[in-house]
């Protein structure tokens, strides 16, 4: 058979995130090697047939797969199927506790770790969902330390509000919950179960949410759904559309022509005084 491999690779802009790799492969086998970091991957199509500490395993669509550091491993195209297409996101040896890879090596294949492990891919492809990502992983980490129950809520209100602030401080901009555990001097896991706790969602959705609010202020001033994108901290206009709609119902489009405001001449004050140029009008 021949082998028709396809690959892409990136080191995405996320904390403790080495790289992220996408593979469709036919025939290839990979013969037996470690990694110095953590392995999460997805079995999208097909399965994948290995060998980790001695025995026999297997990984399809069923199932997230959690391999450990320094362990070491194969993979080839389970007997039958016509090779596999596959997404591994490779982490820091620090993203989980080294005593905890005992226990992954005995259970590999994690049923229970599924959905999340596809809500962090899904973010690492996205552009403009770094944050979102990196609540992502910080939330399995969790998981794969304290088992599948999860750790109980903890409400630290103080550490929130800072956080919070923390965030309101420069919302365009944004943080990573690595640099918000530093500057506050909190473990970033603490910092996002604090924060879910006091205000009823994690940090990442409250920031999107915080740079929402910002998008309405600015397009009813008259400001172009382009500009307003970027000035408010999403990756692109598709970006800002795809969270304006879920959180509005509509596009900032569509909600920018049904402003009064967007009746204004050109020139109007509004678009302006937000620090941006008026619709179809270049910049002063």
């Amino acid at each position: 058979m021949t082998d028709a491999t396809s690959l892409r690779a990136w080191h995405p802009a996320v904390p403790g995130v080495r790289e992220v790799l996408h593979a469709r492969m036919t025939n290839h086998a990979y013969p037996a090697h470690a990694h110095a970091d953590w392995a999460l991957m997805l079995v999208d199509e097909g399965a994948v047939v290995y060998d980790l500490g001695g025995r026999r395993r297997i990984a399809d669509a069923t199932s997230a797969t959690l391999l450990p550091p320094g362990v070491a491993h194969d993979g080839r195209a389970a007997p039958g199927a016509t090779g596999f297409r596959k997404r591994v996101a490779y982490l820091d040896a620090s993203w989980a506790s080294e005593s905890l890879a005992g226990a992954a090596v005995d259970r590999p294949a994690r049923a229970d770790l599924l959905a999340a492990t596809r809500r962090a891919h899904r973010a690492l492809a996205t552009p403009g969902e770094e944050l979102a990502a990196e609540a992502a992983l910080v939330a399995l980490a969790e998981e794969v330390r304290a088992g599948s129950d999860g750790p109980a809520p903890v409400r630290d209100a103080s550490l929130a509000r800072r956080l919070r602030d923390l965030l309101e401080s420069d919302v365009a901009g944004g943080m990573t919950l690595a640099e918000a555990g530093r500057v506050l001097g909190a473990h970033p896991a603490h910092l996002s179960r604090s924060f879910s706790a006091t205000y009823g969602l994690p940090p990442h959705r409250y920031l999107t949410s915080r740079r929402v609010d910002l998008a309405r202020g600015l397009l009813v001033g008259g400001a172009r759904p382009a500009d307003v994108a970027t000035a408010v901290g999403f990756h692109d206009q598709a970006h800002l559309t795809r969270h304006f709609r879920r959180v509005l119902g509509t596009t900032p489009g569509r909600f920018a022509s049904s402003s009064d405001e967007r009746r204004l001449s050109p020139g109007g004050g509004s678009a302006r005084a937000a620090g941006l140029p008026a619709a179809g009008l270049p910049a002063a």
